[in-house]
C-alpha cells in the first residue's frame, strides 16, 4: 500500500512564500524565535485553561512532586 502524499498547510505555504526571499541568518532566527514565542504562548494558554478547569494549585503540584509514577523494578 502507497501512502498518499499530504497536502502543505496553509502555514507551510507561507513559510515557502517568505523563504522564497531569501532572508538572512538574522531574519531567519528571528522567525524561528517568532515561531518558538508563538507556540510557548499557546502552550501556556492551555495549561493556564487546565489549572483553571481543575482548580489546580501550589498544593497540587506540591503532591504531584511527591508522586511515584514509575513501576517498581521487579528482577525475574
Amino acid at each position: 500500500m502507497n501512502p498518499q502524499p499530504q497536502k502543505l498547510t496553509s502555514l507551510q505555504l507561507e513559510l515557502l512564500k517568505i523563504f522564497s526571499y531569501q532572508p538572512s541568518d538574522e531574519q531567519l532566527l528571528d522567525i524561528k524565535n517568532m515561531l518558538a514565542n508563538y507556540f510557548a504562548d499557546k502552550a501556556t494558554q492551555e495549561m493556564d485553561k487546565l489549572w483553571e478547569e481543575h482548580s489546580w494549585n501550589e498544593t497540587t503540584i506540591e503532591k504531584w512532586l511527591s508522586e511515584h509514577l514509575r513501576t517498581p523494578y521487579e528482577p525475574q
